[in-house]
C-alpha cells in the first residue's frame, strides 16, 4: 500500500508503527452549525479509508475531535440565547447525525476540547518550560522563530511569511508569527489556568488531544488543504518541541469542494447543508468519484450524473440480490473462482492501494455491474451469480455505499415459485392471481 505523504510531498510505502494496527486522526468541525456538503467530503474519504484498512485486517484506532469551545460558537450561544454548551451538544447530535446518513461510521473516538482542558493547559506549560512559549499579560504564545525547520509541512519560509505578515492585535508580541496558545479573555465559557482565565488557542487542542489518546507518533493525521497552514504547520511545530516528533508518519489532505468554481462556505452563504440534502447515497458516490487530492467542483447538472449512476448500481444490485434471495442461493462462504470477478476484485484493491484512489475503485466497481447485468439472465448461473453479490457487496462496503434491501420472507418465496409454475403451466388465471398478491407484499 502506497500513500501521498503530504509532509514530504511524495509518495511512500506504508508501513504501520505497530503491525497489524492503524493509528488515525481526522480534524473535526468546530460545533456552531449544521455542516454542509463541503464538510462532508473529509468525512466520507477518510470513513472510507478507515473500512479498507479493516477489510484488510487491520486493528484501526480512529480518532476525531469535537472543537466545543470557540468564539463562533460564544457568538451563536449569544444570538440564540442559550449557554455555550448546550449550543454544541444541539450541533455535536445533528453533525453525528448527518454523517450516519451519510453511512459512515460513528463508533470512533471522539474528544472534545471541554473535556481535555487540564491536558491542554498541561501542554502549554510544558512548551513554556521548555522555552518555546512564553507569556504576555495573560496570553501564551508559541517562539516560532525558534523552531527551525518551521514551515516544512506548507513549504513556507519563515523569513518570507514574516516580511509579509500583518500587524496583529497584541503588539507585544515577539513576533508577528508566534501563534495563539492561550488567550485572556472573560468573554464567554472561560477556564481558570495558571496563564489566566481564558481559553486555549485552537492550534494546540489537535495537538494534545493526540498526544493524551495515543501516547506516541500516530500513523495518519488527516484533515482539508485549508489546514495544512496553519493549524497542521501548529500542531507539528508544537509536537516538535515536546515529544521530537511531527505528530504523524503521514500527513493526508484533501482538496476542496466548490460550488460552481467558487468556494464553499457558510460566511459567503453558497452551501447545501446535509441534512436538506436529499440524495445521500449518490452524494457519498459523488463525494468519493474524484481523487480526494484533487479538487472537486459541485453544480446541480453535474451531480443529476451520480444520482443516474448510482440508480443503475441500485437496480442492479437489488436484480441480483432479488435471484439469489427467491432461490435461497445465498452463500456467504463461497470462495470466488470467476477469473473476470477476480479481475474486477484485484483492480479495485490496486486502486485503494495506490493512494485511496476511489475514482478509479468506482470503475472496477463499475465493470463489475457491467458483469452482473451481462449474467443476470442466464439460466444456471447462480453460483457465478452469488460470487458477484459477494464482489459487489466487498467493494461496496468500503466505498460506504449501501442500498436498501430486505430478505424474502419463507412464505412470500414459495408463493413466488407457485407464481413461475402457473405461469409455466400456462394457468394464466391462477398466475394473475399470484402475481397480484406478491406486488401486494412488495416481492414484485
Amino acid at each position: 500500500m502506497k500513500i501521498y505523504n503530504s509532509y514530504t510531498d511524495q509518495l511512500e510505502d506504508f508501513i504501520p508503527k505497530h503491525p497489524g494496527k492503524v493509528g488515525m486522526y481526522v480534524c473535526g468541525p468546530t460545533v456552531y452549525n449544521f455542516i454542509h456538503i463541503g464538510n462532508a467530503r473529509p468525512v466520507v474519504f477518510f470513513d472510507t479509508v478507515r473500512r479498507y484498512f479493516e477489510s484488510k485486517g487491520f486493528d484501526v484506532t480512529y480518532a476525531s475531535n469535537f472543537t466545543d469551545v470557540d468564539d463562533k460558537i460564544i457568538q451563536k450561544a449569544f444570538e440564540e440565547n442559550i449557554p455555550e454548551l448546550e449550543l454544541s451538544r444541539f450541533y455535536i447530535d445533528a453533525f453525528l447525525k448527518d454523517i450516519a446518513s451519510l453511512n459512515c461510521k460513528t463508533d470512533y473516538i471522539q474528544p472534545k476540547v471541554t473535556e481535555y482542558m487540564q491536558h491542554i493547559i498541561d501542554y502549554i506549560q510544558a512548551l513554556i518550560d521548555k522555552e518555546y512559549a512564553y507569556i504576555i499579560e495573560g496570553d501564551v504564545y508559541f517562539r516560532v522563530s525558534k523552531l527551525k525547520d518551521y514551515g516544512a509541512l506548507s513549504n513556507r519560509d519563515i523569513d518570507e511569511l514574516i516580511s509579509g505578515s500583518r500587524v496583529n492585535v497584541n503588539e507585544l508580541k515577539e513576533n508577528p508569527l508566534d501563534f495563539t496558545l492561550w488567550k485572556k479573555t472573560s468573554e464567554g465559557i472561560n477556564f481558570d489556568s495558571q496563564f489566566s482565565e481564558g481559553r486555549p488557542g485552537w492550534h494546540t487542542e489537535c495537538v494534545a488531544m493526540i498526544d493524551d489518546i495515543f501516547g506516541e507518533e500516530i500513523d495518519i493525521h488527516g484533515g482539508g488543504t485549508d489546514l495544512k497552514f496553519p493549524h497542521h504547520e501548529n500542531e507539528i511545530a508544537q509536537s516538535k518541541v515536546i515529544h521530537n516528533h511531527r505528530v504523524a508518519k503521514y500527513w493526508m489532505h484533501n482538496g476542496r469542494l466548490s460550488m460552481k468554481d467558487v468556494k464553499m462556505s457558510k460566511s459567503i452563504g453558497n452551501v447545501i447543508l446535509v441534512k436538506d440534502f436529499e440524495y445521500k447515497m449518490p452524494l457519498r458516490y459523488f463525494l468519493l468519484s474524484t481523487h480526494y487530492r484533487s479538487p472537486l467542483n459541485y453544480s446541480e447538472e453535474s451531480f443529476l450524473m451520480y444520482v443516474k449512476e448510482f440508480e443503475k448500481l441500485e437496480n442492479t444490485y437489488k436484480s441480483v440480490f432479488f435471484k439469489l434471495d427467491i432461490e435461497d442461493a445465498f452463500d456467504d462462504n463461497k470462495e470466488i473462482q470467476n477469473e473476470e470477478i477476480l479481475l474486477t476484485i484485484n483492480d479495485f484493491n490496486e486502486n485503494m492501494d495506490n493512494d485511496f484512489n476511489t475514482a478509479n475503485a468506482i470503475t472496477a466497481l463499475q465493470a463489475l455491474l457491467k458483469f452482473v447485468n451481462q449474467n443476470i439472465r442466464k439460466p444456471n448461473n447462480l453460483e457465478i451469480l452469488n460470487e458477484a453479490y459477494l464482489a459487489l457487496k466487498y467493494m461496496m462496503d468500503i466505498l460506504g455505499l449501501v442500498v436498501s434491501i430486505s430478505r424474502i420472507k419463507k412464505e412470500d418465496r414459495a408463493i413466488y415459485k407457485e407464481w413461475q409454475s402457473a405461469r409455466k403451466s400456462k394457468d394464466f388465471s391462477t398466475a394473475d392471481g399470484l402475481r397480484k398478491t406478491l406486488v401486494e407484499k412488495g416481492v414484485l
